[in-house]
């Protein structure tokens, strides 16, 4: 199969920092450890990578803490995998585990692991045992009868194999973030027994920190993120329920300007001025925003199905694919929920690519 150059060099950026250089003509936005940002689970995956305003679970460590305030359980756990970026090397994936308890009716703490196995990508020579590991620390608070508010700390580190390059040595390089979230959910019960009507809002902020530093391989930024996203959801006659998410989404890092590294900027200062430094104006500017979107079918609270769509500019990475996905829950307390994704061009590397997720809920709402 011949992968399109595009593809190729956007994936390049997102997963060598040693070569992160950007294919001449474009001007992609980047950061890294970028799988920190890559969607975890296979229910939001279904759903074309949304899940900002989506109904709390487990997952929600991931996408928008605050929901996890509103959880209708007590306690949950989830479970993930991913094989990644197949179409291009064999051996690399993705990993997620996360947990949340809730610490009486408005407020709740998490925890979540992520690690992406990128050992056999890297051509250092001597690559030896490269990832990248984020662990994190959730607090979610209730601050009204339909707002609530989230705080994530994480420390990450991101290890791209062992090697000289340009006569110095790599290292792994170590930082700590922390993520920004809210959430509001208002909900309109109907007289006639088993409807109901739910409209979300929520928003992210995530991965605010400091630079991570290669050695050699060079100093990044985090691919620190502002998400946007809305949602509805309607129950008919207990039986059948209908969510409708979605998402705007944009890097919040220097655009690379073909004139300096946008890297050597202060962090803050290139944070704050990614919203305005695109070298083509606002249009170039409303071009880095990514669009996902999906709807979800669910039986009786114990059937599943999704579909989804993620698009990108083609001057900003060009993915778009389409998703499906299916669910179930057993027993009222068991998940397992399974994803895949459909490119719209079959020379995308992220063709194939499949996620499995099985979670565990228990107190609280029953059914």
């Amino acid at each position: 199969m011949k992968a399109n150059p595009l593809f190729v060099c956007f994936y390049a950026l997102a997963c060598a920092p040693v070569f992160a250089q950007g294919p001449a003509g474009y001007r992609i936005p980047y950061g890294e450890p970028y799988s920190i940002i890559v969607a975890p689970d296979a229910r939001s995956a279904g759903l074309g990578d949304a899940g900002v305003a989506l109904s709390p679970d487990a997952n929600a460590t991931f996408w928008n803490p605050s929901k996890l305030a509103m959880a209708d359980q007590d306690f949950g756990v989830s479970a993930s995998y991913t094989p990644w970026l197949r179409n291009l090397v064999d051996g690399m994936w993705l990993g997620y585990a996360t947990a949340y308890k809730k610490l009486g009716p408005k407020q709740a703490i998490g925890a979540s692991v992520k690690y992406y196995d990128t050992e056999s990508f890297y051509a250092t020579g001597n690559s030896d045992n490269a990832y990248d590991l984020a662990f994190s620390g959730v607090y979610s608070r209730q601050l009204g009868q339909n707002f609530s508010m989230g705080l994530t700390l994480k420390y990450i580190t991101s290890k791209i194999g062992t090697g000289i390059v340009n006569g110095a040595p790599l290292k792994t390089g170590y930082t700590a973030a922390a993520d920004i979230s809210a959430f509001y959910r208002k909900q309109i019960k109907s007289d006639r027994a088993g409807e109901d009507f739910n409209w979300s809002l929520g928003a992210i902020l995530s991965n605010l920190g400091g630079k991570i530093d290669y050695g050699s391989g060079g100093e990044y930024f985090l691919p620190t993120a502002l998400k946007i996203g809305g949602g509805v959801s309607y129950t008919a006659t207990g039986k059948h329920r209908l969510n409708v998410v979605a998402d705007l989404s944009k890097l919040a890092v220097p655009t690379p300007n073909n004139i300096q590294n946008p890297n050597s900027q202060p962090y803050f200062k290139g944070v704050w001025a990614s919203f305005s430094d695109a070298p083509g104006g606002f249009k170039e500017e409303v071009q880095e925003i990514a669009l996902s979107m999906g709807a979800e079918y669910w039986y009786k609270n114990k059937v599943a199905l999704r579909g989804g769509y993620y698009g990108e500019n083609n001057n900003k990475g060009a993915r778009k694919f389409f998703t499906a996905g299916a669910g179930v829950k057993l027993l009222n307390k068991y998940t397992a929920d399974i994803s895949y994704l459909i490119p719209v061009n079959s020379d995308n590397p992220i063709s194939k690519t499949f996620r499995v997720s099985v979670g565990a809920y228990f107190g609280g709402k029953k059914g």
